[in-house]
């Protein structure tokens, strides 16, 4: 299982809107870019506006960033587009064998272990940037 293509996508749409300014912003153009289907792109889209993260200037192909890029971390778009519920990200099976030595006790024993894994997770993804995502991104264009 992996995180959902959401993210990568949320990220990627942000990303247009900072290097495409002044073009045209549409989801379908914005689709194109992901290849994929507009409808994606509005549905993440939608999730980004609810974040605070676009602003959508409905009726005309506009889509803008709410804030400034140095502003927007890689965990407010995680966050934005529901990758993962809080604590979430690594799922434990559900009921193991009460009788079995592993099965009754492997959940309490992992399940801390996961939690800390989803923090560091998160703590790098605070320390990134869109600014950062743009600057590589046009590193080789310089």
């Amino acid at each position: 299982m992996s995180i959902s293509s959401r993210f990568s996508v949320g990220i990627h749409i942000l990303s247009l809107l900072e290097i495409n300014k002044t073009g045209v912003n549409s989801s379908e153009a914005i689709a194109n870019s992901v290849n994929t289907n507009p409808v994606v792109i509005r549905r993440i889209m939608g999730m980004l506006k609810n974040a605070e993260l676009v602003r959508i200037k409905p009726g005309i192909a506009g889509a803008e960033l709410a804030r400034e890029l140095s502003e927007i971390t890689l965990l407010d778009v995680y966050k934005a587009v529901n990758v993962v519920n809080e604590n979430g990200l690594f799922s434990i099976h559900e009921n193991p064998n009460p009788d079995c030595p592993v099965g009754k006790q492997l959940q309490e024993t992992i399940e801390p272990i996961f939690i800390l894994a989803q923090s560091a997770l998160e703590k790098v993804l605070q320390e990134v940037t869109m600014e950062d995502i743009v600057n590589n991104l046009n590193k080789d264009e310089k």
